[in-house]
């Protein structure tokens, strides 16, 4: 059976790490047994989807190299779950319930003061059909809920966390439609599960009691309507929290316009999050393949996964000391070229600082004062400038020779007078990007 795996976010807001880690798993499931990775655009919620983040969804898995082998939106499948709906009412798994929701939290608030478990108390199914026509006469629509079997525990073996049970008589009934006739996450879910062929389900651990729910939707909809579809494996994943230890707001903010403001890499965050919550190292890797081949859910633990910033600061530094020239000719500044980016790019922690290290080179430079003595030196050091192959080994050496400097005296006033800086590139590699005539003028101006 071919795998697919499906990203299924709601289009109301950006992604996040949180989903972002989501979306890159689930890709790499469906990579490694050379499976389909499908995007499924969660938009039934009329009211607060918008096109725009649409849009950005799309563009988001782009950059990260997360392309989908297949796209749906719920809101064109709007008559399946319409079907899939009467289908579970014509088998008795579905019911209409008329309280609002100030009377459901009041019994909540009664069940919890009661030392009780706030579970719907399925008040809805001991209406009479009179009591029942007398609320529509009202006008109060009902809302429908999803009748759970009490009588068989729900079992399953999850990919990550292992042998699963719940007892169904400890959850509520989940409310899949409400009285407006629009459409809760839980049926149009497990449908769209169905039909699409979605052989695993991988999301987060706060979606387990759901699944709970759902394997039991999706057993009564295979029973009314999908005979020869197949229920899907589940694994959960431990969610992201802050470097603290602590589930952060400031994690549902960072998305990738926030990532690319910072010059992240979208590389360095696949990097990080591949295997960000497993017990493989993270580590500088560019190659997908690489991480695609090593992903094994077996390898996912159930602590909280931590997110560090400085982690991924780091993963990106060695990224970009790895990248090539043409990867990123386009993105330097102007009369960069490859001998320049092999110079400055051991100093970069984010491609965008090439432009001020490559100030060094075009100029202009502030240099330092320098006592009398240095002055003398650079005057030296103006005199024996002279070009070659290597011309920084061969001042250098012709320096120390003459005026017996060595280590820091000896290098460092070069150093400054050349590029205003007391640490940065190789001058080795440096000063032929320099040149001749303007390091021999940066010399004199400092001896002066």
């Amino acid at each position: 059976m071919t795998t697919i795996t499906r990203f299924a976010p709601s289009p109301t807001g950006r992604l996040h790490v949180g989903n972002i880690r989501t979306a890159l798993h689930n890709w790499m499931l469906a990579r490694k047994a050379g499976g389909r990775f499908m995007l499924r655009i969660d938009d039934t919620d009329a009211e607060r989807s918008r096109e725009e983040y649409v849009e950005a969804i799309r563009a988001d898995l782009a950059w990260l190299g997360l392309e989908p082998d297949g796209e749906e939106r719920q809101s064109l499948r709007l008559a399946k779950y319409e079907a899939a709906f009467e289908a579970l009412k014509a088998a008795g798994r579905v019911y209409p319930a008329y309280e609002t929701a100030q009377e459901l939290e009041l019994k909540r608030k009664i069940q919890l003061g009661r030392g009780l478990p706030p579970i719907y108390d399925r008040g809805a199914l001991k209406l009479t059909q009179d009591e029942r026509a007398a609320k529509e006469a009202e006008g109060v629509a009902p809302h429908w809920r999803f009748k759970l079997d009490h009588d068989e525990p729900i079992t399953w073996d999850d990919g990550v966390r292992g042998a699963q049970k719940f007892d169904a008589a400890q959850l509520s009934d989940p409310v899949i439609r409400r009285a407006d006739g629009s459409w809760l996450y839980m049926l149009p879910s497990a449908v769209d599960d169905l039909d699409m062929g979605v052989t695993d389900v991988l999301r987060g651990e706060d979606h387990v009691s759901n699944t709970a729910v759902q394997i039991q939707m999706f057993t009564a909809l295979i029973a009314a309507q999908y005979a020869a579809a197949k229920m899907p494996r589940f694994a959960h994943e431990a969610l992201l929290v802050g470097r603290e230890g602590k589930l952060s707001k400031r994690l549902g903010s960072l998305g990738c316009d926030a990532f690319r403001e910072k010059g992240i890499e979208p590389q360095a965050l696949v990097a990080l999050l591949a295997r960000l919550g497993t017990s493989q190292p993270v580590e500088p890797i560019a190659e997908r393949s690489a991480l695609v081949d090593s992903f094994d859910l077996s390898t996912f633990g159930r602590a909280p996964a931590k997110f560090d910033d400085a982690e991924l600061e780091r993963i990106n530094a060695a990224l970009v000391h790895q990248m090539d020239f043409t990867s990123v000719e386009h993105r330097l500044p102007e009369g960069m070229d490859e001998a320049g980016w092999h110079a400055i790019r051991p100093n970069l922690s984010h491609v965008h600082e090439a432009a001020d290290w490559w100030r060094l080179v075009t100029g202009p430079i502030e240099q330092p004062e320098f006592a009398e003595d240095d002055r003398a030196y650079l005057a030296e050091a103006a005199r024996r400038l002279a070009w070659g192959d290597d011309p920084w080994h061969a001042l250098t050496n012709a320096l120390k020779e003459a005026t017996g400097r060595k280590g820091k005296p000896l290098f460092l006033p070069l150093r400054q007078a050349l590029t205003g800086m007391d640490h940065g590139p190789d001058m080795a590699e440096l000063l032929p990007l320099i040149g001749e005539v303007e390091a021999r003028a940066r010399l004199v101006r400092a001896a002066a």
